[in-house]
């Protein structure tokens, strides 16, 4: 391991001094919306005479350093009007550019050289990236734009069908994902039971989603990315925009602490169909709310402080049996220092918590459960020449984990108190990844991380014989509950178990010519947390809990291939990737996992592996009145258990068996036609293989009670899922940029009202004593309406 560092720190200084031989100058800088100050993350600043250039950072921050002399430099960021200038460059210089959107002016610079070729030249691959406009384009369910639901549209992302929770990366769970805003850990990305998700369109500035080949700068999970940052709010103006739905709304404010120095933020969310429920006599209430808030501040050219910030809260009652409240809490300061023109510094203090209060009435007890962070991130980014740039830092996470607290509600519940045990850990890691441009052809992505995970002392641990918390039953042949021999107890400062991991990542860039190129990514990640669940789609209740004695760590290995092009001054692009990846130490359950209050978690859970392969294809039209992306993906997703030993059947008999979240197919097309500019056209088409699942093949009657037989573990699947949605956007005044400007949005979500099957469920009907099954679909055609408005 060691041997292997000092390489890749040997191969770092000899590109350092290679590329010190002549003298030159850097220019570097801030890049904005011009309207409001808004930082851009990814603009491209190009050298057409050095072909060169370089892309702003997640704060909008750009270094690059060129030979003395006069040059044309290019400014370009999608959906804004490209800036050219000419420069006369002899010292080192700080330079702040403004671009303006192409909505707001008509002498619109159009430069088809190569401005938007980095795609092509960057060793980045398995990223997707969708602005805001995009996704508030894209048709959803009920008219509310979905941040979750737009990512399902990409290839080798699906989640596990309509009114599920979250989304699943190329065969990966859902807490294979890192879910980021603002750098603070999302746990849960859904309102409603899937509904909706948590984040505001209106509030997002950048989005970006790794599926492979990730940077070594992130860690912690196995399957993506979704790194997710909020605007910094208008330091120019106050302005106002928001939506009006049928049975949501939306309202974000923003404007100048002080004028070019400071902004704030202000975001809020809330549904409230649940206050027409009593016109019909319902009891039931179910509705969420959320807030964005963001402050912005600039103490002087080499210094920036952000505080930011999201509380979201979902309930849902039943009548008077069932009282449920879950969310998200997220608080970050970031302290952004230039300690010199080629060397940026990020400081953050994060504060993450996911909380779980569930009441219920008819037992008359309370149940709170939850997950708590503290995270202290340091970050560098090195731009030592156009060519090689490093980035470096360090992460170090605290985790208090709740499993769960019982209180009886009343005297007479017959509800004793209990206390699930606390759980607490330390995740830590350092990285160095490198940006090395060997040739005009070639250019490599690599870094290290080494993280490690450290299981603290918690009140009452079990132990076990041989440390085996399942026992295997030879005469039945099925996995059981050992019974503890004992317990210990630890002081807080104590470790229990700890784990180590080095990580290295790499990925490679080779151009055929100026516009196609092959790449290639390897990437190994740890993942130490772990969401237990027993359904396809997580519910609120599922329970994280941290890798320790009895559970061990995720570990991945992912390999992916691609081809990239673009056609016609990049009015059309085609991507295509093939990968492969294999997880070790993911959990199983045995048959009949008990799940829920389960204080003793390990022994119900085995480790097994999965391994997911597949293609996947995505190409775009960019440009022109028709924009869009058609995208496909042809994948497989397995997982297997085997016995310990060779007396143990293992899970399924240690065959691999399909997971829930693996599709054989899944196409999604994906449209936006500019009528005229009063009226835009958007349509999607989705097309999937059905979920895996498991149906009974026969019974047998025992003692009178019928018990059904079952096949293979998700050896048979739901129908083919299909819809297709459309929507009409119109603005009335398009020629209004100031002032009230408003904007109506008509949808129709599944216009064909096919009813999926979320679920099919076999019973007996009482009439005719014959076996039926019975399809559950949760939404046939849902019309929409939105109003939509800013000043």
């Amino acid at each position: 391991m060691k041997n292997i560092f000092l390489c890749f720190l040997l191969t770092c200084c000899c590109s350092i001094t290679s590329l010190i031989a002549q003298e030159k100058i850097t220019l570097k800088g801030v890049i904005s919306e011009q309207k409001n100050n808004e930082t851009l993350i990814g603009v491209s600043i190009i050298f057409p005479e050095l072909n060169t250039g370089t892309t702003t950072n997640e704060y909008g921050f750009y270094s690059i350093t060129v030979p003395k002399g006069t040059y044309k430099v290019i400014i370009s960021y999608i959906g804004f009007a490209t800036k050219m200038e000419t420069l006369l460059l002899t010292n080192n210089t700080t330079k702040n550019f403004s671009l303006t959107d192409t909505l707001e002016t008509l002498d619109e610079i159009v430069i088809t050289e190569n401005v938007e070729r980095l795609n092509i030249k960057t060793p980045q691959m398995s990223v997707a990236k969708l602005t805001s406009g995009t996704i508030k384009e894209i048709p959803v369910v009920f008219g509310e734009a979905d941040i979750i639901k737009a990512i399902t549209l990409l290839p080798g992302v699906t989640n596990a069908g309509e009114g599920s929770s979250g989304f699943n990366v190329r065969g990966g769970s859902v807490d294979q994902n890192l879910i980021l805003l603002d750098e603070a850990t999302i746990y849960n990305s859904s309102h409603l039971f899937g509904f909706f998700s948590v984040f505001n369109p209106d509030a997002i500035k950048d989005l970006k989603l790794y599926k492979g080949g990730i940077p070594a700068r992130y860690g912690g999970r196995v399957s993506s990315v979704l790194d997710i940052y909020q605007k910094d709010g208008n330091s120019k103006e106050f302005h106002a925009n928001g939506g009006i739905g049928l049975i949501s709304s939306r309202l974000l404010l923003e404007g100048p602490l002080k004028k070019d120095k400071g902004s704030f933020l202000l975001g809020g969310r809330s549904s409230y169909a649940h206050l027409f429920l009593p016109i019909f006599d319902i009891d039931n209430i179910a509705y969420f709310y959320d807030l964005n808030t963001k402050l912005s501040y600039k103490l002087d050219d080499r210094n920036n402080i952000y505080l930011s910030g999201y509380f979201g809260r979902d309930v849902f009652r039943l009548n008077e049996t069932i009282d449920n409240t879950y969310g998200n809490t997220v608080l970050n300061f970031r302290w952004n220092h230039l300690l010199s023109d080629k060397l940026f510094s990020n400081v953050s203090l994060i504060y993450s918590d996911y909380y779980y209060g569930l009441k219920l009435g008819f037992v008359e007890f309370d149940w709170v459960s939850g997950i708590r962070n503290f995270n202290l991130k340091y970050d560098f980014k090195h731009y030592i020449s156009n060519n090689f740039k490093l980035q470096y830092g360090l992460n170090s996470i605290y985790y208090k984990f709740n499993p769960g607290d019982i209180k009886p509600t009343t005297e007479t519940s017959g509800i004793n108190p209990f206390k699930l045990t606390d759980k607490f850990a330390f995740e830590n890691a350092i990285y160095l990844e490198a940006e090395h441009k060997l040739s005009d052809k070639l250019s490599l992505s690599y870094g290290l991380r080494f993280s490690s995970f450290l299981r603290l002392g918690q009140d009452e641990l079990n132990i076990y014989e041989n440390d085996q918390a399942v026992v295997f039953n030879n005469d039945f042949k099925i996995y059981e509950k050992a019974d503890p021999i004992g317990t210990e107890s630890f002081n807080r400062s104590d470790i229990i178990a700890d784990f180590f991991n080095v990580e290295p990542r790499l990925s490679l860039s080779y151009q055929l010519n100026s516009n196609s190129s092959i790449k290639g990514s390897y990437n190994r990640m740890s993942q130490y947390l772990h969401l237990l669940s027993n359904t396809n789609s997580p519910t609120p209740l599922d329970i994280w809990t941290p890798s320790g004695k009895y559970v061990k760590p995720q570990l991945l290995d992912q390999f992916a291939v691609g081809y990239f092009k673009n056609f016609k001054n990049n009015t059309y692009s085609l991507e295509v990737e093939s990968f492969y990846k294999n997880v070790k130490n993911r959990i199983d359950y045995i048959d009949g996992a008990d799940l829920i209050a389960n204080n003793a978690i390990e022994q119900v859970i085995l480790s097994g592996e999965a391994q997911a392969y597949g293609m996947e294809l995505l190409f775009r039209k960019n440009e022109g009145k028709l924009k869009g992306w058609l995208a496909y993906t042809l994948s497989k997703s397995q997982q297997q258990t085997k016995g310990r030993t060779p007396s143990e059947t293992g899970i399924n008999d240690g065959n691999w068996y399909n997971t829930p979240y693996d599709k054989t197919h899944d196409i999604s097309l994906t449209s936006s036609y500019n009528l005229n500019n009063k009226l835009k056209l958007n349509a999607n088409f989705l097309f999937q293989t059905g979920q895996p699942t498991t149906f009974p093949n026969g019974q047998y009657v025992y003692n009178n009670i019928t018990i059904p037989n079952y096949n293979d573990r998700n050896s048979d699947r739901l129908p083919t899922y299909n819809r297709l949605d459309v929507s009409v956007s119109y603005t009335p005044k398009p020629e209004k940029i100031k002032g009230w400007q408003t904007e109506w949005v008509f949808g129709i979500y599944n216009i064909y009202n096919r009813k999926n099957a979320a679920s099919i469920a076999f019973g007996q009907n009482e009439e005719t004593k014959l076996n039926e099954a019975y399809r559950l679909s949760i939404f046939g055609i849902v019309p929409s309406v939105s109003y939509n408005f800013k000043f």
